[in-house]
């Protein structure tokens, strides 16, 4: 790091106006924003829109919609503003020719005229075409006259053919590579804007990034890159190359294949503050055990020493469990704010107390649309014979379930209360009389009143939210069905 930490730390997120917010996208943002908070620098919003056969409307509306949820905010960008803007690369279209220009004056660069059939021809076996420079040897007269005429053209980096190039990575160490692996790639595509591999290098520089943090597909590209610093004479950032994050050991995660984005994750009803602690913990390990995290906790305890060399595997699992932990932490107020929309879409909508299934679920789910299938119990339509006690499942012997529920319905019907408290005591008052244990007595009743193996809450409380005259109803036909 050394000499850069001298300079104010300046970090940027520069994603693609492509659709939603991808979790791999989101952990550089959320590295970037950690890093430059901790080293009370700046960070940066730049929106990368060359790619003009890839922008979707309004994703730039979702990027900032996600990063507000996520608990990420920036300095610098769009809608914020700052001393280096604009902070969307189309509308520093100008810049990059001007820079191109001085690239082609110093030979570092190119014209190259070569039409798409030419390009085709270059193809190995494999598809893979491997440019040959063949642009770099006309005369200067001959391109003027190509250029007069209006001939389309782009503008390539004239790569060196000999040689090593060598960087230092933050997280992988020392890196080289051969120059003669270094293609002669595109700056400035035939409709005049740039390619990301010019753009990001002249903007980072004329906006005084410090540290770059970006995925390792980039790692191989780096040399260019800094090839093109060189040209310039610009000083070349810190790099942070992160892993990836795959779906399995072959995979990667990806939006292209339809992985799961933040937005997905929302309306499955993760809480953002632990898709961000997940995230977070997705190829860096804290020097604690510790797993769940505020993100004042992360900004203070991020390092790049704790930045993994290997891939890590997205276990959605993992983030249901702790996101499980974060909700029975909610306040009931605010784990009802979050589960009212689920109990909407579910069989209790317009019917039942919401707030008294949200007392027995908020300890017993793990994201928030497993509400609609834990209370659809609760239906009539739900309701139906489970064979009951005939199955291992429910463990529990027929002929002890028949005589419990037998004394169950003498005692409950004679109940003229009907509460937690009230239901307690006659199932005391069962148990006692039967002279079984009272922990017989609530299976035999929850599974006699839900019909299912698994609930939400106990018997009492399923008793509680049905009311007497459904659950006595629900008794009686459960018994039939022992019979």
């Amino acid at each position: 790091m050394g000499d850069n930490l001298k300079q104010k730390v300046r970090t940027r997120f520069a994603p693609s106006p492509t659709g939603f917010m991808h979790v791999g996208n989101l952990r550089s943002a959320l590295y970037g924003f950690l890093f430059a908070r901790q080293n009370g620098g700046s960070f940066i919003l730049r929106i990368e829109d060359t790619d003009l056969e890839r922008f979707v409307p309004g994703a730039v509306d979702v990027i900032y919609s996600t990063l507000k949820q996520a608990g990420i905010s920036f300095d610098e960008g769009p809608n914020e503003g700052g001393a280096y803007g604009p902070y969307v690369q189309s509308e520093r279209k100008h810049l990059y020719l001007e820079y191109a220009k001085k690239l082609l004056a110093s030979k570092h660069a190119y014209y190259c005229f070569c039409t798409k059939e030419r390009l085709d021809s270059l193809k190995d076996e494999m598809g893979v075409a491997r440019y040959d420079k063949h642009c770099l040897h006309l005369s200067e007269e001959e391109v003027n006259e190509r250029l007069a005429r209006g001939e389309k053209f782009v503008i390539r980096q004239n790569m060196p053919t000999q040689g090593t190039s060598s960087f230092h990575d933050l997280v992988f160490g020392n890196i080289t590579i051969d120059n003669s692996e270094l293609e002669d790639h595109i700056l400035i595509k035939s409709d005049g804007m740039p390619t990301y591999n010019f753009a990001n290098v002249v903007d980072d520089h004329l906006m005084a990034i410090t540290h770059v943090i970006r995925g390792n597909e980039y790692l191989s590209s780096t040399p260019k890159y800094n090839l093109l610093y060189q040209a310039f004479g610009w000083t070349i950032p810190e790099y942070m190359h992160l892993t990836p994050i795959m779906k399995d050991e072959t995979r990667k995660l990806s939006k292209r294949h339809g992985d799961a984005n933040f937005d997905d994750f929302i309306n499955k009803g993760y809480l953002s503050q632990a898709i961000v602690n997940y995230i977070a913990l997705l190829g860096w390990s804290p020097k604690s055990t510790e797993e769940k995290f505020t993100m004042d906790e992360l900004i203070e305890k991020f390092s790049i020493a704790g930045l993994s060399k290997s891939s890590s595997i997205f276990d959605e699992n993992k983030m249901k469990w702790l996101n499980g932990e974060y909700i029975k932490e909610l306040s009931f107020a605010d784990f009802m704010k979050y589960a009212r929309p689920f109990f909407e879409k579910s069989v209790i909508k317009d019917r039942y107390d919401y707030e008294k299934f949200g007392k027995i679920l908020q300890s017993r789910i793990e994201i928030f649309s497993e509400i609609p299938e834990k209370v659809a119990f609760i239906d009539q339509y739900h309701f139906i014979d489970p064979i009951m006690y005939d199955n291992k499942k429910f463990k529990i012997d027929a002929g002890v379930a028949k005589e419990v529920l037998l004394e169950a319905i003498l005692v409950l019907d004679d109940c003229q209360l009907w509460n937690e408290e009230m239901l307690h005591a006659a199932i005391k008052t069962i148990s006692e009389k039967m002279q079984i244990k009272s922990g017989a007595v609530y299976s035999v009743l929850r599974i006699a009143l839900s019909s299912v193996a698994v609930t939400p809450g106990g018997s009492v409380e399923i008793a509680d939210i049905l009311g007497k005259k459904e659950s006595m109803r629900r008794l009686r036909q459960s018994l039939l069905w022992l019979n």
